[in-house]
């Protein structure tokens, strides 16, 4: 499975020379195949003329659970709202907003939302694609 810093057929490239402000009302989310109850939207990415880091906004439905999987890439997050759990690594994290991650490259991690409220995050991530690999339990 790949996933994109959000570069998709309907936006070009911007000019990374030039300044880029984006309104909530035209950011579009869409749902993450990974699992159910998980969308993401691309604030500002490759497509707007990023060409460094993307920040990409991430919600988690209640009793959403992200299955343990991970990614070829490290991966920053701020919690902003909700509280739900994180594993990383074998180890589970109950976070919640203002809270901040770092999961690096190649660390399996998982989401566990058990609360009756979404759960929302930042989620920052170098530029381009972003191979994940989903894990079998054991």
């Amino acid at each position: 499975m790949s996933e994109t810093d959000g570069t998709d057929d309907l936006e070009t490239t911007a000019d990374p020379a030039t300044p880029v402000v984006r309104r909530a009302e035209d950011i579009e989310y869409e749902e993450v195949d990974a699992a159910e109850g998980l969308s993401k939207a691309v604030l500002i990415g490759e497509a707007h003329g990023a060409e460094n880091l993307a920040i990409r906004r991430f919600t988690l439905a209640p009793g959403a659970e992200v299955p343990k999987h991970k990614n070829e890439i490290e991966h920053e997050q701020y919690v902003l709202a909700g509280e739900y759990v994180v594993g990383i690594d074998g180890e589970e994290h109950t976070v919640q907003g203002g809270d901040a991650l770092h999961v690096p490259a190649g660390a399996v991690h998982w989401y566990r939302n058990e609360r009756d409220l979404e759960g929302a995050f930042l989620c920052a991530v170098p530029t381009g694609d972003d191979a994940i690999e989903l894990v079998d339990e054991e």
